[in-house]
């Protein structure tokens, strides 16, 4: 298999993660969607990161879609969503609000890099949706004493959340007031300690 994209995205970043975490080989080309768009377009029409070239050739251009391709070829104990209800439609809900919080900051970005004049509606609006979902987050993460969000072992709504932070205070410094959240500080934290966070990682890279 092939991933496209950057590490500094969230979202590629949970990929490649995930197929490290489930032992499947890959290949990784870390193509920019600004500075790669004609190499990217080649696989995904819409020139968006993640994309999976997989080895019959076929290609999947959607997180959730690629991440419930990975699941399927694991078997159903390694998989990282809790598979019993009611702890599996919560943990798509914890991992909604991450990736959530995640396109609000690249909304936000963009906002400020490619409008001369940039609106204060928006930018209010954007930071107004990531820290609500920051509050919901911590508030629950407060709730459990597991040493993640659903247990004894990693999650796929673990990964999102520390990804998605990750993005959010490298690309906005100074935005998220990170000591307001002091149960998903110290989640990320330990997170981002783990060896294969530390390896899959980039320093965010604005797009020229």
């Amino acid at each position: 298999m092939i991933l496209i994209g950057q590490y500094d995205s969230s979202f590629v970043r949970r990929i490649a993660i995930a197929l490290r975490l489930y032992n499947l080989p890959f290949e990784h080309r870390p193509w920019s969607i600004t500075g790669d768009a004609d190499r990217i377009q080649q696989y995904n029409p819409l020139i968006r990161v993640p994309t999976l070239v997989l080895d019959d050739g076929d290609v999947l251009i959607e997180s959730n879609l690629i991440l419930d391709y990975l699941d399927s070829l694991v078997p159903a104990a390694r998989r990282l969503y809790p598979q019993a209800e009611p702890e599996r439609h919560w943990a798509l809900h914890v991992t909604a609000l991450a990736t959530g919080v995640a396109d609000k900051a690249v909304s936000l970005f963009y906002e400020k890099v490619l409008h001369a004049e940039v609106s204060q509606f928006w930018t209010d609006r954007c930071r107004s949706q990531i820290l609500t979902a920051l509050d919901k987050l911590d508030a629950d993460r407060t709730s459990r004493d597991t040493p993640y969000w659903f247990g004894e072992t990693i999650g796929h709504c673990d990964i999102a959340v520390a990804c998605a932070l990750r993005h959010a205070t490298d690309a906005h410094p100074g935005l998220i007031p990170m000591d307001d959240f002091p149960a998903l500080q110290a989640h990320c934290a330990r997170l981002e300690a783990m060896q294969v966070f530390q390896e899959i990682s980039q320093p965010f890279v604005a797009p020229a």
